[in-house]
Formats: structure tokens, sequence, C-alpha cells
């Protein structure tokens, strides 16, 4: 069952990150000048997400 829920966890964290990065891609494609600061939002987007994913993980394990 443990499997079930990590595996769940893993397919929302791509989705999320996938979302994230069309995103800054069609932003930045927009306005090229903003590139720098939406670089730096999408890496801590990036990192806040996989965050959660750790979090699916440890209590996946646990449960």
């Amino acid at each position: 069952m443990g499997v079930i829920g990590y595996g769940m966890c893993v397919i929302g964290a791509g989705l999320g990150i996938g979302l994230a990065a069309y995103a800054a891609a069609t932003s930045m494609a927009r306005q090229p000048e903003v590139q720098g600061r939406l670089f730096t939002v999408f890496i801590l987007a990036s990192a806040f997400i996989e965050a959660l994913a750790l979090i699916g993980f440890v209590v996946t394990l646990i449960g």
C-alpha cells in the first residue's frame, strides 16, 4: 500500500514541477527581460515541491 502512496506523491511532484517549468518558459518567452527573476522564482518553487515530495516519502515509510 505504501508504494501506491509514494507513486501518487511522485506523480504530483512531477506535475507540479512540469507546470512550474511551463509557466516559467512561457513567461520568459513573453518578457525576456525578467528572465533572472523568473528563474529564481522557478528554483524556489521547485525546491518547495520537492520538499513536499520528500515529506510524502517519509510519511509513506512511516505508515
